[in-house]
């Protein structure tokens, strides 16, 4: 039994039994071959919850710090999250974002599920805001499909995305496949980028009925 598998096996009941999260349009996801989760974040653990809900296993990237801990919290908090599907990529400086745009390639050149947040990092007032076009260039460079994801009642079990989350019911609600193959060899045209990372949000802002706000959210936080 794979790791994945046994995490699933194990916290999975409980996880369910915390969370109740109700699952809307889970067949739009491919049986098999790449596609790319792209959704909204709300709270830390959004990335918890989207695989407990999927049956394929999602790799996703995060901070290096979730995996360098100290002590037996650290040592657990890595084993788990690098068992769901965590590839840690050290994302502060110059080159941040192309490794974690590479490590998503190479992902979805293996065939396997890759979970993106186009806004970069996690809403920090419930809206949706602009989508970076990290999300564009991997499905115009790989070809892969993407379905559109959107969680929601997260933030109420974790305001903030700190401490411990709350009981309570969460939906995950995924959208149709989105594809952009008419785009095929236009991965460096920043005008087709952002018009397929704001197709691809038009369908996330649908899902989760956030208000949009035409801005980067690290921008937003920076202002507050």
């Amino acid at each position: 039994m794979s790791r994945f598998a046994l995490i699933k096996a194990v916290l999975g009941p409980i996880m369910r039994l915390m969370f109740r999260p109700q699952v809307e349009g889970a067949e739009h996801i491919p049986g098999d071959g790449p596609v790319i989760l792209a959704g909204n974040h709300l709270t830390f653990i959004d990335s918890m919850i989207l695989p407990l809900v999927c049956d394929r296993q999602v790799f996703f990237i995060g901070k290096d710090e979730y995996v360098t801990g100290k002590g037996f919290k650290g040592r657990l908090m890595a084993w788990f999250f690098t068992g769901v599907g965590m590839i840690p990529v050290d994302r502060d400086g110059g080159r941040g974002g192309v490794a974690a745009l590479m490590t998503g390639r190479r992902v979805l050149e293996e065939g396997r599920v890759f979970g993106i947040y186009p806004e970069g990092t996690r809403s920090p007032d419930g809206r949706l805001y602009r989508g970076r076009t990290g999300i564009a260039r991997l499905t115009l460079m790989t070809g892969a499909p993407v379905v559109p994801f959107a969680m929601i009642g997260t933030d109420r079990l974790q305001p903030g995305g700190a401490g411990l989350p709350r009981p309570g019911k969460v939906t995950v609600r995924f959208g149709e496949a989105m594809e952009f193959s008419r785009y095929e060899g236009m991965d460096r045209d920043r005008y087709v980028l952002r018009a397929v990372t704001d197709s691809v949000m038009s369908e996330v802002m649908r899902l989760s009925g956030q208000e949009y706000v035409d801005m980067y959210a690290s921008k937003a936080k920076e202002a507050a």
